[in-house]
C-alpha cells in the first residue's frame, strides 16, 4: 500500500489529481488526497472525467506492479454535494455509487457529530447484549462485573471521537441502572443508590462503574494532549 500512496502523491504533486485542503491558507493548510487503512483506500478527487480516468489508470498500474487486484465491483464512488454526470463518472471507474450518510470502518460519515442518531448503533449493541443477559440468573455482583467489563466498553470507540449528547448518555445510563437493579425482572425496581454514587471509585464507597460523560471528556481531552505533544500529528 506504500507504493499506492506514493503513486497517488505523484499525481497530486504534478497537479493531475486534486484532493482537498484542511486548515487556513494563511495559518498553514495540508492537502489530503488519500487515506489508507489495511487493504482499504479512500481517494479524494474532483468530479472531473480526466481525474477519474487518471485514477483508473493509476489503479491498473498498481495492479500490474504489485500483483494485488483492485476489486472495482466492491468499490464505491461517494459524491459530496451536487455532482453532475455522476453515473458517467462511476462507469468510467467501473464502480458502484454510494451516498452520504454512510458508515466506514464503523465510523459514521456525513452526519453531524453531535446528532443523537450517530449513537443509535451503540444503543442497539447495548440493548442486544442486555437481551441475552436478562435471560440469565445473575447476582448483583455478577451484573456489576458485566456492566464494568462489557457494557462500559461498548461505546468507547465513539466516546473517543464524538461528544456524547446528554440524551444518549442518559439513555445508556438508564439501561445500565435497570439491569443493575432489576436483573431479569421487567417490572420497575427501586434504585437504592444514586447513580453518581454507583459511579464513584470503590475507595469512596461506589462500584467503580464509569461515568460516561466524564469518560467522554477524558478521551476527547487526550486528542488535545496529543496535538500539543506531537506537533506534526496536530497539523493533520
Amino acid at each position: 500500500m506504500e507504493v499506492l500512496s506514493r503513486m497517488t502523491s505523484a499525481l497530486v504533486a504534478n497537479g493531475w489529481v486534486t484532493g482537498f485542503s484542511i486548515g487556513s491558507p494563511n495559518g498553514g493548510s495540508i492537502n489530503i488526497s488519500h487515506l489508507l487503512f489495511a487493504d482499504d483506500a479512500l481517494i479524494f478527487c474532483e468530479a472531473d472525467h480526466n481525474q477519474v480516468r487518471l485514477l483508473k489508470a493509476l489503479l491498473l498500474c498498481f495492479e500490474a506492479a504489485s500483483g494485488l487486484k483492485v476489486n472495482f465491483n466492491k468499490s464505491e464512488m461517494v459524491p459530496i454535494g451536487g455532482v453532475q454526470h455522476l453515473r458517467q463518472l462511476a462507469n468510467t471507474l467501473g464502480c458502484k455509487i454510494a451516498a452520504l450518510p454512510m458508515s466506514y470502518r464503523g465510523l459514521p460519515l456525513g452526519v453531524a457529530s453531535r446528532a443523537a442518531s450517530v449513537w443509535d448503533i451503540v444503543i442497539e449493541k447495548v440493548e442486544r447484549r442486555l437481551a441475552g443477559w436478562k435471560r440469565m440468573y445473575l447476582s448483583k455482583g455478577g451484573r456489576t462485573i458485566l456492566i464494568k467489563s462489557t457494557l462500559s466498553n461498548l461505546p468507547t470507540y465513539y466516546l473517543s471521537l464524538f461528544p456524547i449528547p446528554t440524551s444518549v448518555a442518559l439513555r445508556i445510563e438508564k439501561l445500565q441502572r435497570d439491569f443493575l437493579w432489576g436483573g431479569i425482572a421487567e417490572e420497575f425496581k427501586f434504585q437504592l443508590v444514586r447513580w453518581r454514587k454507583v459511579c464513584s471509585p470503590l475507595s469512596s464507597g461506589g462500584l467503580g462503574i464509569r461515568n460516561l460523560r466524564i469518560f467522554n471528556r477524558a478521551l476527547l481531552g487526550k486528542w488535545l494532549w496529543r496535538f500539543h505533544k506531537e506537533p506534526d500529528y496536530g497539523s493533520w
